[in-house]
């Protein structure tokens, strides 16, 4: 379900996949090849949410913002099944584990992988290209090639899947003329 919030309406790229059992409401921003899926909700109610390209937002996600703190999620993102975000930055080429709940103010540098069911607390930067997990989420190593490969993975096999759905979801819905 896609819906306005006041005068804020969701800005779609028209290559994004939003699963119908998905909530995009507001001041919401998907860019391209990026996918929402079942059960996810995203409300820009409150303050911008700006998703770049490639993301894959997973079932069951919730993004949500604090007054004047913005959700920022660049390019080619993993966030996992069950994440809480809010009012955080995840810089381009990261992963957020499943369960994971990511914090105001919080920051996930670009490249690092934080592990399933860890908390960011608010304000919390996590270096670029580093392994945190736990709650609170502590730096365990460097992200290394073979998670580099799986995260790229990820990525990709997320963008393939969504332009599937997206064509049977059409075809289900009579819009394939």
């Amino acid at each position: 379900m896609i819906l306005p919030f006041k005068d804020h309406h969701p800005d779609i790229d028209q290559s994004a996949y939003i699963s119908k059992t998905a909530t995009v409401t507001g001041d919401v921003k998907i860019g391209a090849d990026s996918s929402v899926w079942p059960g996810s909700v995203i409300r820009g109610d409150v303050s911008p949410t700006i998703i770049g390209r490639k993301v894959n937002i997973q079932d069951l996600s919730v993004l949500h913002q604090s007054p004047n703190l913005p959700l920022v999620i660049e390019d080619e993102v993993t966030v996992g099944h069950q994440v809480t975000l809010h009012s955080c930055t995840i810089r381009k080429n990261a992963l957020i584990g499943m369960g994971s709940i990511i914090l105001d103010g919080a920051e996930i540098g670009e490249g690092a992988f934080i592990g399933a069911g860890s908390l960011v607390p608010p304000g919390k930067k996590i270096p670029a290209g580093m392994m945190a997990f736990g709650r609170p989420a502590k730096v365990v190593r460097e992200v290394n090639e073979a998670d580099r490969t799986d995260m790229q993975r990820i990525v990709r096999e997320y963008a393939e899947k969504a332009q599937y759905y997206k064509q049977k979801e059409k075809k289900l819905s009579g819009d394939d003329a």
